[in-house]
């Protein structure tokens, strides 16, 4: 990963002020946070309590583990809605205000837009880089900038092959090993009306993944300016290969994974596999009647390199600038993502995506699964999976509006854009979107 230098940050900082100002609302975090003396930490005896807003499910039943041995340092959770669905609104507003809770769930791809406002914690003041060698060190990465660490990393979403190995059976074909096998699959699957997948034009994050398997890394930093490459040999090489899955038909475009289309269609055994995250274990367990029939396969590979897996979402448990508690919330956010009673809760409660602790994947997942029809697949599969992801992969300011302008080319697949030329479109507009708001940027030279 890039890491920003302090000349970028404090310049980049500003323009991510500006966006929030464009957004209807003051600056929000205090600038000083990360310049005033530390807190100190709560004195003996002390009680003190830590709010954490988040959209997990059951957050405070997790929060009552710890709390059971923690008399002196209680946690309240408090539910809100998805990041982008008006959770990151209200976090923005209540920082804005000099409020807002001690912990905040923020998506992996947005602690760079929250960090650049002065929204964030650096933790590393309080000890978090002592903990460095308990998490994925590629995780460790994406909230580590300026010798700095941002956030704890809560859950992540290496991606696999969920597939339906009797309907790849009746085709001739068996668990693809590369992509070409993939194509090759789903050729074989269309002549009996299967789609080997969907790929939905409204939600590029999962093209941006497959993109980073095959070793593109869109932006990072050089100096004070951001440095784009949307064009590159691998991000070409998805994007002419998906064009030709689609025109191929072996793609359903009309709805996206786990929509209500998609289920009704694997329920009627339409869908033969799903290329995703960890995490969709637990959906897919909601196809009416699939129990026993799908398993899991590595992702993929691409012929030319790249690597083994890719990551699909990811959160963190980052400290906000306002907590009055920083030392406390840290300690929370390590015991919740690292030691075995924190992990099994979460997946327990609240269905965490995998885990981001080395060595420890929480005990559920290390049972063979009766629905999956006895495959050992979180040891077998995930656990590999999350060691072979792209290190070079990192998120910048404004991924969501990038990924609104990718979507918008994406759409016009149909009508005859083909996905290369609307990647080289979106880049030029991405530019043009960075540089409106007063972000420096500059195409990489080929």
């Amino acid at each position: 990963m890039t890491h920003l230098t302090r000349r970028s940050l404090l310049s980049l900082g500003m323009a991510a002020g500006a966006t929030a100002l464009l957004a209807g609302c003051s600056t929000p975090g205090s600038r000083s946070a990360n310049s005033a003396p530390l807190i100190r930490p709560a004195g003996s005896g002390e009680k003190i309590t830590l709010t954490y807003w988040a959209w997990l499910k059951d957050l405070q039943k997790v929060a009552d583990v710890w709390n059971a041995s923690h008399p002196d340092v209680q946690v309240e959770a408090v539910w809100i809605p998805g990041g982008n669905q008006g959770g990151y609104q209200k976090l923005y507003s209540a920082l804005a205000a000099g409020g807002g809770p001690d912990i905040a769930q923020v998506e992996l791809r947005s602690v760079p837009e929250f960090m650049l406002v002065g929204g964030l914690v650096d933790l590393s003041r309080y000890g978090a880089n002592d903990y460095a060698s308990r998490y994925d060190p590629t995780l460790w990465s994406q909230v580590s900038y300026v010798d700095g660490v941002y956030a704890i990393p809560q859950d992540s979403g290496p991606m696999a092959l969920y597939y339906r190995p009797d309907l790849f059976a009746k085709a001739g074909v068996g668990a693809p090993a590369s992509w070409d096998d993939w194509a090759a699959a789903g050729t074989e699957l269309k002549k009996s009306g299967v789609f080997i997948d969907a790929f939905n034009y409204s939600d590029p994050s999962w093209f941006a993944a497959i993109a980073g398997q095959a070793g593109a890394a869109w932006l990072k930093v050089d100096g004070d300016r951001w440095v784009i490459d949307m064009t590159d040999d691998a991000t070409m090489e998805v994007a002419r290969f998906f064009d030709r899955a689609i025109d191929a038909g072996i793609l359903q475009t009309g709805y996206g994974d786990f929509s209500s289309g998609w289920f009704a269609a694997a329920a009627k055994d339409r869908i033969a596999a799903c290329a995703t995250a960890s995490w969709g274990d637990a959906l897919l367990e909601g196809v009416s009647g699939g129990k026993g029939k799908w398993r899991v396969a590595p992702l993929p590979r691409w012929g030319s390199g790249g690597y083994g897996s890719s990551a699909l979402g990811g959160s963190t448990a980052a400290v906000l600038a306002n907590s009055r508690h920083p030392r406390e919330a840290l300690e929370f956010a390590v015991w919740m993502t690292t030691s075995p009673e924190g992990i099994d809760a979460m997946i327990e409660h609240s269905g965490i995506g995998w885990s981001p602790a080395r060595g420890e994947i929480g005990s559920s997942r290390k049972k063979p699964s009766a629905w999956f029809g006895g495959q050992n697949y979180n040891e077998d599969v995930f656990l590999p999976a999350s060691t072979q992801q792209n290190p070079d992969w990192s998120w910048w300011p404004i991924t969501q509006q990038s990924f609104n302008i990718l979507a918008d080319g994406f759409r016009k697949k149909p009508g005859g854009l083909t996905l290369v030329d609307a990647v080289a479109q979106s880049e030029t507009a991405i530019i043009q979107a960075f540089r409106a708001k007063g972000l420096s940027i500059e195409k990489a030279r080929s």
